[in-house]
């Protein structure tokens, strides 16, 4: 049905930056406001971003001005601009939508 595929992960040195997409299929994209999330090793499951179909955003304390979420309706996209990337950034990055539907996840590996 609905499917969310995840790219643009990587290895990435601290202080870098990491551009992450997402591409949504079988979804009424432009009704639901899409996020990411991220999963570290040994952590809980954390929310980084969302964002609204009017482009309204809210983003985890911990990356908050460091990441910028933005989407692009007409594609069925959505991205994660990550910038000053630090080791505790390294998760498996999922991109979602606020039905509850998640893609397979896209590793970020931030480590000098």
């Amino acid at each position: 049905q609905v499917q969310l595929v995840e790219s643009g992960g990587g290895l990435v040195q601290p202080g870098g930056s990491l551009r992450l997409s997402c591409v949504a299929s079988g979804s009424f994209f432009s009704l639901y406001t899409m996020g990411w999330d991220r999963q570290a090793p040994g952590k809980q499951r954390e929310l980084v971003a969302r964002i609204s179909r009017g482009g309204t955003t809210n983003y985890a304390d911990s990356v908050k001005g460091r990441f910028t979420v933005s989407r692009n309706n007409a594609k069925k996209e959505v991205y994660l601009q990550m910038n000053s990337l630090k080791p505790e950034d390294t998760a498996v990055y999922y991109c979602g939508d606020s039905r509850g539907n998640w893609g397979q996840g896209t590793q970020v590996t931030v480590s000098s």
